[in-house]
């Protein structure tokens, strides 16, 4: 490659590209997972999970006066609880980790061996996918298998399974043309403007991003130490005593238990939650640092834009850790953490989708 000819990535940003078609269908998928997320834990995930407590409580009730159809009737109530609360967290997760893959393959684009065209076709695809498949998941719960043609899996699950299977097939196509790029068929080095310039917003958000990976790390290696295995084996005593004491009929046992159970599961809950928060808000802040040259917005906006992301990403994770002792108050402050990171990444993708090609036509000219 060293006597290979470089260019410049010209035209990487063009407007209805795939290049920019990922940026701004990954910052919208982020932008709507985290929206729904919100909206999920306020109108859902708080209620969902009294209503399992609830179950819980009711079926340890039957199974003290021995009434066995009780007990697998509110099983069953259990059941669906978790499969809404599931359905809704995949829906989640699926959305903003969609997101988080679509910001990858833009920032790749320079490096996929193909024709433009072909990689905007590509890029409609996975977006595709990437839309498809958590709405079939979200649906899941509420369709089931209602005129499904089979047996077990309802339409629903055949749509996400669609969905899913147009995400990879995009990304194998992507994966092919990088294979073709260093396999040697491109026949020129790309010298690509987005790993080359950095502004000031995006130094911010590049150092910002590490620095919350770092602590999402070590706050994870910090539960690993000291709270992981204290939690497994509460977990497995907290079990241990509600069965005996629904064995030996003391219903006073049976509701310690349940307490405790319902308190261990927030302890995991929350550290595990800010953790990965940590972690996610990190990465997509060193993503979108590739990206702030085409942010087409006054630099001291970009700078403030970029900092009301990191502080936003910074406070959810932190608020998410206090709920336990301050409950909803710490709660409300995680939800303005979420609006702050979500309000940022709005103006963001107002600011791309602004973007008029200043940035391609100079690399032209040189």
């Amino acid at each position: 490659m060293a006597t290979e000819k470089v260019v410049a990535g010209q035209g990487e940003f063009a407007e209805m590209g795939a290049r920019r078609l990922l940026v701004l269908g990954g910052i919208g998928l982020i932008v709507a997972g985290m929206i729904f997320g919100d909206l999920f834990a306020i109108f859902v995930l708080h209620q969902n999970a009294a209503r399992v407590g609830g179950a819980l409580a009711g079926a340890a009730q039957a199974a003290l006066a021995g009434d066995a159809g009780t007990v697998l009737k509110e099983f069953g109530a259990v059941g669906g609880f978790l499969e809404n609360r599931g359905t809704k967290v995949d829906t989640h997760v699926h959305m903003i980790g969609f997101g988080y893959l679509a910001l990858l393959l833009a920032v790749m684009q320079p490096w996929v061996a193909l024709s433009e065209k072909a990689k905007k076709r590509l890029a409609l695809v996975f977006l595709s996918g990437a839309v498809t498949l958590p709405v079939g998941v979200f649906l899941i719960h509420y369709v089931g298998l209602a005129y499904s043609p089979l047996a077990a899996i309802g339409w629903a699950s055949i749509f996400a399974d669609a969905g899913g299977l147009l995400v990879i097939l995009a990304a194998a196509g992507s994966l092919w043309g990088l294979w073709r790029y260093f396999g040697g068929a491109a026949g020129e080095a790309v010298a690509d403007g987005l790993l080359e310039a950095r502004d000031g917003a995006g130094r911010v958000l590049m150092a910002g991003g590490v620095l919350l990976i770092l602590l999402g790390f070590a706050h994870g290696a910090w539960y690993a130490a000291v709270d992981l295995y204290r939690h497994e084996a509460a977990d497995s005593a907290i079990l241990t005593g509600m069965a005996a004491g629904a064995a030996a009929r003391d219903t006073a046992a049976v509701q310690r238990a349940l307490g405790e159970y319902g308190q261990l599961q927030g302890e995991k809950a929350v550290n595990i939650a800010a953790h990965a928060h940590s972690i996610e808000f990190g990465l997509l802040a060193i993503l979108l640092a590739f990206f702030q040259p085409f942010v087409r917005l006054r630099e001291i906006w970009r700078r403030r834009w970029a900092w009301v992301l990191l502080v936003g990403s910074a406070m959810l994770p932190v608020c998410v850790l206090m709920e336990l002792k301050y409950g909803l108050l710490a709660g409300g402050f995680a939800d303005v953490g979420g609006l702050l990171v979500i309000v940022a990444l709005m103006a963001m993708w107002v600011g791309i989708l602004r973007y008029t090609g200043e940035l391609d036509a100079a690399g032209g000219a040189r």
